[in-house]
């Protein structure tokens, strides 16, 4: 079985997350760059497969030089090999434009049986990518999964929702996105770590996809950011003294706030 993994490089949470002044994209470099902890699930999920049955596991990722230390770490993870499109015309790509890029990349993996990818980045949060990617694929999408199986040539997932569960089953080459709940993801060993620097890493540019400088980028993408600002500060709250008519005073704020 052929496995391909779409992972992301992402600000770190912790850090602050700001906007460039002049194309209104993300300003990666202010940031500590992390490999998407959902992501990490996503890869975990493709080597319990790998070592079930025997499969090749492939990282596939879009981005900046430094987008390698995500790469590293997933591979670090067991994966085998990896897949880098690497090119300053994606800068600024939206969703659909990245789901192009990523769906001309994993066909020059070869033949693929299976796309696990995370349900939502922790910056974009547009929790469609797998669904995008899919449907450029012209393959089935079994998305927000919490537990997944392949055999006899069939992929079968277990999706929450408010209702209860549902059972979603398509037959392959599928993609996949995986929730938090999937797993839990393993730590790079040592020995991980020192073989991952050998492990092959094939770095590829847009028109090595077939695709057009301006298909992709700001100049391809439908959405883009006309104008941001930054979020305003806390404002301090009203105390409220209790003289014995304490229960009203709230219930006046409240009010006033509309929240009842």
């Amino acid at each position: 079985m052929n496995i391909v993994v779409l992972i992301k490089q992402v600000p770190d949470t912790w850090s602050e997350r700001t906007l460039s002044d002049g194309d209104k994209t993300l300003d990666r470099a202010s940031s500590d760059a992390v490999l998407d902890e959902i992501n990490e699930r996503a890869v975990e999920e493709a080597l319990k497969i790998k070592e079930a049955g025997g499969a090749e596991v492939t990282i596939l990722t879009a981005g900046p030089d430094r987008a390698t230390d995500a790469i590293r770490k997933a591979l670090s993870m067991g994966a085998d090999k990896a897949v880098h499109v690497n090119d300053d015309a994606i800068h600024g790509s939206d969703a659909v434009a990245t789901a192009k890029v990523l769906a001309k990349a994993i066909g020059t993996v070869g033949d693929v049986d299976l796309v696990i990818a995370g349900n939502e980045a922790t910056d974009g949060r547009s929790g469609a990518m797998a669904g995008m990617v899919g449907e450029v694929l012209g393959w089935p999408s079994l998305t927000h999964a919490n537990e997944l199986s392949v055999s006899d040539g069939t992929a079968s997932v277990k999706r929450e929702t408010d209702e209860g569960t549902c059972d979603v089953t398509a037959s392959l080459p599928a993609v996949v996105s995986v929730a938090e709940k999937i797993n839990e993801p393993r730590y790079p060993s040592f020995k991980g770590i020192m073989a991952a620097k050998k492990k092959p890493v094939n770095t590829l540019g847009v028109s090595d996809l077939g695709l057009d400088a301006s298909e992709v980028g700001l100049a391809g993408s439908l959405v883009q950011v006309d104008s941001f600002a930054p979020r305003p500060p806390k404002s301090g709250g009203q105390k409220v003294e209790d003289e014995g008519d304490g229960g009203a005073k709230i219930a006046e704020f409240l009010v006033g706030q509309k929240l009842i």
